[in-house]
C-alpha cells in the first residue's frame, strides 16, 4: 500500500507516538456498541495523492514479502474500570475480503452513510459519486429496519440531492 487515509473521526485522531500511551484517550465506545471506521487506500502502482517525503526512505515491499498483505491493523482498548490496555494486531489479507456488493447489509449501509457524510462536506474524492449511488447504496441495504431509521436515511440523501441542484 502506497498511502491511506482514514474517513471521518478526524478530530479523533492518534498522533504515532501516543498509540502505546495508555494515559491519552482517543474516544470512548460503549460496552456492546459498534464502529465502523473507513479508509481511502491507495495501492502499490497507484498514483498517489501525496507527494513522497524527501528524506524518508519509500521502499516498496518486496513481491515476495507477505504479497497477499495488504494492511497490518492494530487495535488498543481497555476494559471497563482498566488502566492498562489491550494490544489485538492481525493482517487484511486481499483475496479474503469480500467485495462491496458480498459485504454485510449493515456495512454497507455504513458505508453509503459515510458517502453521504463525506458528499454533504465537499469530499474531493467523492467528486464522482452521484446523490443517486449513494440512495441506491442505502436502498440496497435497508434491511429490515424495524425502527425506520434506514428509510429517513435515504430521504435525508433525497432532499439533500434536491437542494443541491
Amino acid at each position: 500500500m502506497t498511502e491511506y487515509r482514514q474517513i471521518g473521526y478526524e478530530k479523533r485522531q492518534l498522533r504515532d507516538e501516543d498509540f502505546n500511551n495508555d494515559k491519552v484517550d482517543a474516544g470512548d465506545i460503549g460496552a456492546g456498541k459498534h464502529v465502523t471506521l473507513f479508509f481511502e487506500l491507495t495501492l502499490n502502482g497507484q498514483k498517489a495523492s501525496v507527494d513522497k517525503l524527501r528524506y524518508a526512505q519509500n521502499k516498496a515491499a518486496s513481491k515476495t514479502t507477505k504479497s497477499s498483505e495488504l494492511a497490518w491493523i492494530k487495535l488498543r482498548w481497555k476494559a471497563p474500570q482498566g488502566s492498562e490496555s489491550t494490544l489485538a494486531e492481525f493482517p487484511v489479507v486481499m483475496g479474503k475480503m469480500p467485495i462491496f456488493a458480498g459485504a454485510s447489509e449493515d456495512f454497507r449501509f455504513r458505508a453509503a452513510v459515510a458517502a453521504f457524510g463525506q458528499k454533504l462536506r465537499g469530499s474531493e474524492t467523492l467528486a464522482d459519486t452521484t446523490w443517486p449511488q449513494i440512495i441506491k447504496w442505502g436502498e440496497q441495504a435497508r434491511g429490515e429496519d424495524r425502527q425506520g431509521y434506514r428509510a429517513e436515511f435515504i430521504k435525508l440523501v433525497k432532499l439533500a440531492e434536491g437542494l443541491s441542484h
